[in-house]
């Protein structure tokens, strides 16, 4: 049995308001922070953690977090973005690395902790299991805007592109991501009403994507490069490892 995923069903464009383009990745990444708060709210007061304070929290952790995604890719990009200078500011045209969202989010967490008194450990347990969720939702983004996909392959599960009039079938890596990062969130759902101590969730969470990513970046077309390395791969790697090691310990 074959499932051929079709891609351009939908235009990138959702609607058009005075005369600037509304695109349908936005809506997907706004509609999973939303299904975040939600989540969020109906958790409110575990681990001692009350929403109010993390909705708080979430007005500097999210623009800080976008900040930083984009500054990861630029970093790594910067051969191009050295000579385009202007296109840095240009996140219409996309171009961010969840890896770099996730160190600006956890850098204001650490500062907003430390203000309110609050453990961080707490916290990231609190917003570990609703990082994968949102993550599942906002790859149909790549979906959308065709991106984000593998290698050509003649797997029964395959994506069909369009390249330079020639059609292809490639490795549909956002929605392997998308399927892993939802069961990540259920994994963490469940084990988090029992949690056994302060961080189990966070780490949990680190080591279960970075081993997906690991894989799914060797499939990728896109990833981002340092020399001959996917820079994507280097750091699930070490990340594994280190925090595979932290949870054993504990």
């Amino acid at each position: 049995m074959e499932i051929i995923i079709k891609t351009g069903l939908i235009p990138r464009t959702a609607f058009t308001i005075f005369g600037v383009d509304i695109y349908w990745y936005a809506i997907i990444i706004t509609s999973a922070i939303l299904i975040g708060y939600l989540w969020a709210k109906v958790h409110d007061g575990r681990y001692g953690i009350k929403y109010d304070d993390l909705f708080n929290l979430s007005l500097f952790m999210i623009p800080t977090a976008i900040i930083c995604a984009r500054i990861y890719y630029v970093a790594f990009k910067w051969e191009y973005y050295s000579d385009n200078l202007v296109d840095i500011f240009d996140y219409r045209n996309g171009g961010i690395a969840i890896y770099g969202a996730l160190i600006g989010a956890i850098a204001t967490i650490c500062v907003f902790a430390k203000t309110k008194k609050i453990k961080i450990v707490d916290i990231l347990d609190y917003l570990a299991p609703v990082i994968p969720l949102c993550q599942a939702i906002g790859r149909w983004g790549n979906y959308i805007n065709i991106e984000a996909y593998g290698t050509e392959t003649n797997w029964p599960l395959r994506m069909e592109i369009i390249e330079n009039g020639v059609t292809k079938y490639v490795h549909p890596t956002f929605l392997y991501e998308s399927i892993c990062t939802l069961a990540i969130f259920i994994l963490l759902s469940i084990i988090g009403k029992k949690r056994k101590f302060s961080g189990e969730i966070t780490y949990l969470y680190i080591i279960c994507y970075s081993f997906i990513r690991f894989f799914i970046e060797g499939l990728r077309t896109d990833s981002l490069m340092l020399f001959n390395a996917r820079i994507s791969q280097i750091l699930s790697l070490a990340l594994f490892i280190v925090f595979s090691g932290i949870l054993i310990y504990k």
